[in-house]
């Protein structure tokens, strides 16, 4: 089979991230590409992030509790809440798009235009690209963190 994992950092834009991932969506929708083609996200909170209360590092679940702890105070509509919550974690995230194109061998013509399409359209001209192919060094190492990734 011939596996490819493309990597594209957003840094913090994840509003970029978003278009890419509906844009992945539809090709795969539009081309049937069905499992040959599939993507995950991976964030990864900024070490500039803010502590806890405790000196941990702020997480979903601490930035829940923080939350809740004001909403008791002072009731706020839920949807300012999550949109507080998501402009929070976006801007101290780095946000990285992960891509799996997995053709079977006699599809290496269609495997190779996916390799050069992908970076070439809009949303992903913005980010930093890498492409990881089966006999790279690094290959394993990104294949066990996609398959890792939910």
């Amino acid at each position: 089979m011939a596996q490819s994992i493309l990597v594209f950092d957003f840094g913090s834009n994840e509003e970029a991230a978003q278009q890419a991932r509906h844009k992945v969506a539809a090709w795969a929708q539009s081309f049937r590409l069905g499992k040959k083609i599939l993507l995950k996200f991976d964030r990864e909170e900024s070490s500039a992030a803010t502590d806890g209360e405790d000196g941990e590092p702020a997480t979903e679940a601490s930035a829940k509790s923080k939350s809740s702890k004001t909403e008791s105070a002072a009731p706020r509509r839920e949807t300012d809440s999550k949109t507080e919550m998501s402009e929070n974690s976006a801007a101290g995230s780095r946000v990285r798009l992960l891509i799996r194109l997995d053709f079977s061998d006699h599809e290496k013509l269609s495997h190779q235009r996916w390799l050069v399409r992908i970076p070439a359209e809009e949303p992903f001209k913005s980010a930093k690209a890498e492409t990881i192919r089966t006999g790279d060094t690094a290959f394993a190492k990104t294949a066990k963190l996609f398959d890792s990734l939910d």
